[in-house]
This record gives structure tokens, sequence and C-alpha cells, in this order.
């Protein structure tokens, strides 16, 4: 029996293996959303292997960006039916408890929109040092939006931790030049930052009931 090769170089080869990852991803994502759906998952659970996903997906999708220009296409080209995977990473970007507490949020202070898009900055944030984007002139315009967004959020006091961490970050980065990079030891430390700021700012949002 012949061997059929589905490839011809490693371009190729590495490319394929994205697609079998993208692949992976969306329908984890849908058996996830399922399982959330049936209550066979905490949320807690679920939010936090959704956010995983979601960031494996934003990062992968950017990298397949010109092979993969539309994702509703590819999961149509392979025949996957997950609409709930489609909704959760590409319309939404935010796991079902998030966009809840959104509302909740809403409910009161009609900040719906700017907690989803301190969300999606911190999420943006983290994904480009993973992807070692770590130029000044990178760096500072994602923290800069970060910072507006948690200041526009009306419910989360003065001296909130994401507030005062990321002013001083951009206070540290205006003195440098545009060209400059942090060292490795720096990244860490604002993923660490962001992170961290990140489980806070989840914290501080009304859950649902309250």
């Amino acid at each position: 029996m012949t061997e059929v090769k589905l490839w011809n170089d490693k371009r190729e080869r590495e490319m394929y293996e994205n697609f079998a990852e993208l692949f992976a991803i969306i329908k984890a994502t849908e058996k996830l959303e399922k399982a959330y759906i049936r209550d066979l998952i905490n949320p807690s659970e679920y939010e936090s292997e959704c956010q995983k996903l979601i960031v494996h997906f934003k990062t992968l999708s950017a990298t397949l960006r010109d092979t993969v220009p539309n994702i509703e296409r590819f999961a149509d080209t392979y025949k996957m039916d997950c609409p709930a995977a489609i909704y959760r990473l590409v319309t939404s970007g935010l796991p079902a408890t998030v966009e809840h507490r959104a509302t909740v949020v809403a409910s009161t202070s009609n900040s719906a929109s700017i907690v989803a898009e301190c969300v999606q900055n911190f999420i943006t944030s983290m994904d480009s040092l993973k992807l070692n984007m770590v130029a000044v002139d990178q760096v500072y315009p994602l923290l800069s939006d970060l910072s507006a967004s948690l200041n526009k959020l009306r419910i989360l006091p003065p001296d909130f931790e994401g507030k005062t961490k990321m002013k001083e970050w951009l206070s540290r980065l205006s003195k440098m030049g545009a060209a400059d990079e942090l060292t490795e030891q720096q990244s860490r430390q604002l993923h660490f930052d962001l992170e961290s700021s990140y489980n806070s700012f989840m914290a501080a949002l009304p859950k649902a009931g309250n």
C-alpha cells in the first residue's frame, strides 16, 4: 500500500498540524458548552476551561489568519456542526458565565459592554506576551487600552489592583524608547501582574443573584 503524504515540506506539515489543533479546540469547546448547558460541569470549572480554550483559539487563529481567514468556513469545510463553539469562540469571545455577570452588572450600572471590553483587553495583552510581542510600541497601546477600559468601569474602586499595576507599567514604559524590548524577566512579571489583575477583576464583578 502506497503511503499518502498530506504535506510536501515542513511548512505544510506545520499548517496541517495547526489545522488539527484548531479542529480539536472547536470540538472541545462544543463539548464543553453542551456540558455546561446540561449542568454536567460546575460554573467555575467551566469558566476556567472555556477561558483556556478561548485564549488558545485566539492565539492559533492569529497564527492561521492568512490560511484560515474565516473560521465558520473552516468548520463548514470539515463538516464540524459546532454552532455553540463558533458562537463562543468567534462571536462572543467570552465564557457564558462572564457574559452573564456582564448582564448582571448592566442591570445596575449599564456597563456590560465595558466589562466585555476589559476582559478582551486583558486577554489580548496576555496573548501578545505569549506571542513574544514585547517591544514598547507593541505593549504600551495594549496596556493603555486596558487601563482606559478599567477606569471607565464605575464598580471598580480607584485603588483596584489592575488600575494601579497598569498605571505603574505605563509609567515605566513611557521612560523607554519605542523600539526597546522588555527583558524576559520583565515580560514574565507583566504577564503575572496581568493574570493577577484579571483574577481580581473577575472576583470584583457581581455574582448572579447578588
